[in-house]
């Protein structure tokens, strides 16, 4: 069931909700949170469906935020609100609504998102594109419990991740790291399965790969060893390697699929470990609604070296480039140095805390 209101407001939409519930017989019962997206008109159907797919896990009121550039002063001063409401089997488990605000309003969504929140129960914001330098700070973000952002979306997805690790607020996460739990949990069960110390590790993935980076600090952070950043032709993250006392563990993904895991004195598996879809990481985020501190930690460990990588980072791709993820003081400092870009521009490397 759809409704589709023009020039409304807050109120009326809560009572195209009610009518409409009325009218397919479907209470208001059952619906865990409220889950806000802010997005734009062209990446919307693609962040709806997502939000519909993890809606049969995760039955909630969804909240699509769609701003409206106005192209003229004129425009501006046109104050609006337009709304579509989607009912049953139009809304997946949960009831969906589609905010188009233009001209003055755009500046004050969260004037019309609040009335429309569920009453005693979490908020969680997501921007698939475009999100704040500070989410916890943007007016829709002091709403949630829960704020979800994608690096791997932006332009310059190391800068956009230093500003992550910069303006980190307890309740703020990262798609980026979500995809990275799989590899995540397959290294924490390999080294379960065997008494070794941990020297050092290499992790090799596509360029300016968020989830790279935050895999690599991670390993850093938790192992307290140098975790050397190596490029690779993709798809996303294909292999990390740990050198530890009783040989190297390798856990290998060349096709983006299936994984093979390497133990010495065993012999190697095939693991599955595909890339998920969005619908699998947003409803992965919205399992758990509090604050990820192992995910603080790694950002907090390696904010210094993004900060360096960010302040030299371009749009265009260099030929070649190898950051390396320092331990604290009294780790081994004996990790190369990273290669010299195209352009003949001195070595540096990034130290991170």
């Amino acid at each position: 069931m759809k409704t589709d209101l023009t020039d409304t407001t807050s109120s009326k939409i809560n009572k195209a909700l009610v009518l409409g519930r009325r009218a397919i017989g479907t209470p208001a019962v059952g619906m865990v949170l409220t889950l806000v997206i802010v997005t734009d008109e062209e990446n919307a159907y693609d962040a709806l469906k997502a939000a519909n797919e993890a809606s049969r896990e995760h039955p909630s009121r969804t909240l699509v935020v769609i701003k409206r550039v106005s192209r003229t002063p004129r425009d501006r001063a046109q104050a609006r609100l337009d709304a579509e409401v989607r009912l049953g089997a139009d809304a997946s488990t949960g009831e969906t609504v589609v905010l188009r605000l233009y001209g003055d309003v755009v500046d004050h969504a969260q004037s019309v998102v609040l009335p429309l929140l569920l009453p005693d129960a979490p908020v969680v914001v997501w921007w698939p594109v475009n999100a704040p330098t500070d989410p916890a700070k943007d007016p829709l973000g002091a709403l949630a419990q829960r704020r979800v952002t994608d690096t791997y979306a932006a332009e310059q997805p190391i800068v956009e991740l230093a500003a992550r690790a910069d303006a980190y607020t307890p309740g703020d996460t990262d798609l980026s790291w979500t995809r990275i739990t799989p590899w995540r949990s397959m290294l924490a069960a390999a080294l379960d399965q065997v008494a070794c110390e941990v020297t050092s590790a290499e992790v090799s993935g596509e360029e300016f790969n968020p989830s790279v980076e935050l895999l690599a600090m991670w390993l850093a952070d938790r192992l307290k060893i140098p975790v050397r950043r190596s490029k690779s032709t993709g798809p996303g993250l294909t292999s990390v390697r740990m050198e530890t006392s009783t040989g190297p563990i390798v856990l290998d993904r060349a096709d983006g699929s299936l994984a093979t895991l390497s133990i010495q004195g065993q012999p190697d598996r095939a693991v599955a470990l595909k890339r998920r879809e969005t619908a699998e990481l947003i409803a992965e985020e919205l399992r758990r609604l509090d604050p990820d501190d192992t995910y603080a930690s790694a950002l907090r460990f390696g904010l210094e070296r993004l900060d360096a990588e960010a302040a030299t980072a371009a749009p265009a791709a260099e030929p070649e480039r190898e950051a390396i993820a320092q331990a604290p003081a009294e780790a081994p400092q004996d990790a190369p140095a990273a290669k010299p870009a195209a352009k003949k521009t001195p070595a540096r490397k990034a130290t991170a805390k």
